[in-house]
């Protein structure tokens, strides 16, 4: 295993991945706001309006970087909303030009300066060896004989020494059964990650990365040792357990329950699960925003879902419960409550 100060020189965190998830309500706001100067003509006092929201707090400026990033990824830079805000009305005055240059110099993260960090971010996991797009999942066998799953919008990069077989996952989720190194039985196979690394021992497990920072393992058979890059004290997980792994600790091992493997054969399962969590993971599979609104939040759905179709998927659900699905813009999806529905 190589010293701690190699370990983390070629693995680095990246800032954005423990950034706060923006509240759904915050969302919704940058949405709407955002909808707004799409528009054709943007007037005055809607433009600044949308900069006394946008200077309100933390909570709004990361709110709005989030719908800026996931426009740009179907826009493109030319079409951002604060960049067209910018440039609009050419004819007007140098002064009232470097006026708004000055209040949008207040908030860092709006306009092109998210637009730079989010792109600053992903790069990694751009130049990867191996990666999949959004909805996408790929199975890959490497030279020893271990099998990798890859499911969607995911990066990685493996490296074999003759000392080590390391999987450096950049992004997304693996799942990954060893094989039996027969060139070299002593070789140990591990996951790095920011957070740390995991070592198989004889093994088929999941490593994924999570919204707030954190890397979860899921061990389906045999057993993985986790070390925290921070230096923590390691931990050993078993087939049927679960834990996360923060730079500086693991987290108490749990159940399995709730976590599987059933994305590997293209299926999205529910036994019970709140619609919330079943959006949140739907999300993942499609792009631009899908998200749910907290009044239906804790609905329970059960099935097994093709993940082949979301938008058919968003259809069933609103034959099944009594939810609306809302469409604000092309890329901007909401499942709400439908007009007048009691929440159960």
């Amino acid at each position: 295993m190589p010293a701690a100060d190699e370990f983390l020189r070629s693995v680095r965190p990246m800032q954005s991945d423990t950034a706060a998830v923006p509240a759904f309500e915050d969302l919704q706001q940058a949405a709407e706001w955002f909808a707004v100067l799409q528009a054709g003509a943007v007037s005055d006092a809607d433009r600044s309006r949308w900069q006394s929201w946008l200077a309100t707090g933390p909570r709004q400026r990361a709110a709005w970087q989030r719908v800026e990033t996931i426009s740009g990824e179907f826009t493109g830079l030319a079409n951002l909303p604060a960049r067209r805000v910018l440039e609009q009305r050419g004819a007007a005055s140098a002064n009232r030009r470097r006026s708004v240059l000055r209040a949008l110099a207040l908030v860092p993260v709006a306009g092109l300066a998210g637009w730079t960090v989010s792109r600053q971010v992903a790069w990694r996991g751009w130049v990867a060896a191996h990666r999949t797009g959004t909805g996408e999942r790929r199975e890959i066998v490497l030279a020893d004989g271990s099998r990798l799953w890859l499911n969607t919008a995911t990066a990685l990069d493996v490296e074999f020494s003759a000392t080590l077989r390391r999987i450096v996952l950049h992004r997304g989720e693996v799942l990954v059964t060893s094989g039996h190194d027969e060139a070299s039985p002593a070789r140990p196979l591990v996951v790095d990650v920011p957070q740390g690394r995991l070592t198989a021992l004889g093994t088929r497990f999941a490593v994924r990365h999570e919204d707030d920072g954190a890397v979860r393992l899921a061990v389906f058979e045999g057993a993985v040792a986790s070390q925290p890059s921070g230096g923590g004290d390691s931990l050993t997980l078993v087939a049927g357990q679960q834990a996360r792994l923060f730079a500086d600790h693991v987290e108490e091992p749990e159940p399995l329950a709730g976590y599987g493997d059933d994305w590997t054969r293209g299926v999205l399962v529910a036994d019970g699960m709140r619609l919330g969590d079943f959006i949140a993971e739907l999300a993942r599979y499609r792009p631009g925003y899908l998200g749910c609104a907290p009044e239906v939040a804790d609905m329970r759905i059960v099935g097994a879902y093709p993940l082949a179709d979301t938008e058919r998927i968003l259809s069933a659900l609103q034959s099944t419960l009594p939810v609306r699905v809302r469409r604000p813009m092309p890329w901007w999806t909401v499942v709400e409550a439908a007009h007048g529905a009691a929440k159960r």
